[in-house]
């Protein structure tokens, strides 16, 4: 099932994701449905906050691009409980986010290298280690689970200009994030009646 992504504005992504501690069919479902959700938004990533579930969760896919220039999906991670243990090296590159879509920097400064340690739907301890641009976007989600988005990563002027720049389209997804909400609440409201 495709679930519908929050966007700037909804306070769950700003807000630290609690820890998952029920291992169970339901939190399988909810990582079957944000893989799903993540590929219909031809993302690379989405963290459950994104999706409205305050959990430490997080989808990843390691991708490439093939000779028509169009990216393909080669492995789908799901990480529960993620811990980036390791930090090596540096990297600059491009970013935007699902939850501000058409929104990018065009230089963030990422860590080149990282290792994951994280817990698997069965509860299972693994690690993963990672480079390039699927080490930044196992940054990019993990922050999602901080209440980070990518523009916070930028130093303090260029983030003002960007916020400066970019007031118009950020007021426009707050809006819509506040009816989001108010349309959530009220299918909530009439399935409790």
């Amino acid at each position: 099932m495709i679930r519908t992504i929050r966007y700037y504005g909804d306070p769950v992504l700003r807000r630290p994701a609690r820890p998952v501690t029920r291992f169970d069919e339901e939190l399988a479902r909810l990582a079957e449905d944000m893989i799903e959700t993540m590929h219909d938004d031809e993302g690379v990533g989405l963290a459950a906050p994104q999706v409205g579930e305050p959990l430490r969760l997080f989808v990843a896919s390691r991708c490439r691009r093939n000779e028509d220039g169009e990216l393909e999906h080669l492995e789908d991670f799901v990480m529960v409980n993620p811990q980036i243990t390791q930090r090596k090296g540096a990297q600059v590159v491009p970013e935007g986010c699902l939850s501000i879509p058409g929104l990018y920097v065009e230089e963030l400064e990422r860590d080149l290298k990282v290792r994951v340690s994280y817990q698997d739907l069965q509860g299972k301890a693994q690690e993963l280690e990672a480079e390039g641009h699927f080490a930044q976007v196992l940054q990019h989600e993990y922050d999602h689970l901080e209440g980070i988005l990518f523009f916070d990563r930028l130093p303090e002027e260029e983030r003002r200009a960007f916020l400066e720049e970019h007031r118009a389209d950020l007021a426009r997804l707050q809006r819509q994030a506040k009816a989001l909400l108010k349309e959530l609440r009220s299918k909530g409201a009439e399935r409790s009646r």
